[in-house]
């Protein structure tokens, strides 16, 4: 690792914490329980300004309230409906989620996509997802009916098409049992590999369907969803940005992006009204 990356990490977690501490108190508990907020408020119904509610995806050990902190009450203060769910629980393991079977993960994202819109009345959803979160839903609009229910899937730091942890994963074959184990144990780990069965169904034959507008938000100094440029889709209805492209001073890393980073939120608010998106700059953080 070069010594950039070593001090780019306790300065992350360093403006990662300040930024949680800059949201008011108030407004986290607020939106943590959520009974009146639109955060998870079930009588929220969508304006003719956001006719959408929208379904955040939470990534690979995360859950539907902290890894939402920051963007639910982001949306939630611009007029959404925002909602969030749990997914790939693993028996005996709290809090920590996104660790089952993808494909039985996408099964809980169609019934809880079915839930908002019977509640909101709502003939589609918007759909944002961290890590897992943006790639997992696509598996969701290609075999189970989504696209039918889907406007747009905004992907933040999304692993579509796997991750090698920067080559960490190769050296999986040098453990015996170890692939086997990671498997068994955690399957929606090891679904995320690049190669494995479950992303060779995903993305043959294509990366999108027809129906949905895809945009995916990666910033080059990921280290989990690696390569970074493996996160981008192809299609003809596909926006695919590099953080850094719109503001170079951007030091988010995998995590950071998607829980405090508000220029990328920015983007996830062009992307979800695109009628009225405005450029995305370095003083978006201030937005």
């Amino acid at each position: 690792m070069l010594p950039w990356k070593r001090l780019l990490r306790p300065l992350a977690a360093l403006l990662l914490a300040a930024s949680v501490a800059i949201v008011p108190a108030a407004t986290v508990a607020r939106a943590a329980s959520a009974p009146s907020s639109g955060w998870n408020d079930y009588s929220c119904k969508p304006s003719a300004t956001h006719p959408r509610p929208v379904v955040l995806v939470h990534g690979t050990f995360g859950n539907s309230v902290d890894n939402w902190l920051a963007l639910a009450p982001y949306l939630e203060h611009r007029g959404y409906c925002v909602f969030s769910m749990d997914y790939g629980q693993l028996s005996g393991v709290p809090l920590f989620y996104g660790l089952g079977p993808i494909d039985k993960s996408a099964e809980q994202l169609s019934a809880y996509v079915d839930k908002v819109l019977a509640a909101t009345g709502a003939a589609k959803a918007d759909v944002v997802g961290h890590s897992q979160g943006g790639m997992m839903p696509r598996y969701y609009l290609k075999f189970l009916g989504g696209a039918a229910k889907v406007n747009a899937l905004v992907g933040i730091a999304p692993d579509n098409h796997g991750t090698d942890l920067d080559g960490l994963t190769n050296l999986l074959p040098y453990f015996p049992g170890a692939a086997d184990l990671l498997s068994k144990n955690t399957p929606g780990l090891a679904d995320q590999i690049v190669g494995s069965a479950f992303l060779t169904k995903l993305n043959a034959g294509g990366d999108t369907v027809p129906g949905v507008h895809y945009t995916v938000i990666a910033t080059k100094h990921d280290e989990v969803a690696t390569p970074y440029s493996s996160q981008f889709l192809s299609g003809s209805d596909v926006h695919n940005v590099l953080i850094q492209n719109l503001c170079s001073l951007d030091l988010s890393e995998h995590v950071l992006i998607g829980l405090a980073d508000r220029i990328a939120f920015h983007e996830v608010a062009n992307a979800l009204d695109p009628a009225h998106a405005t450029a995305t700059t370095c003083a978006s953080v201030l937005s």
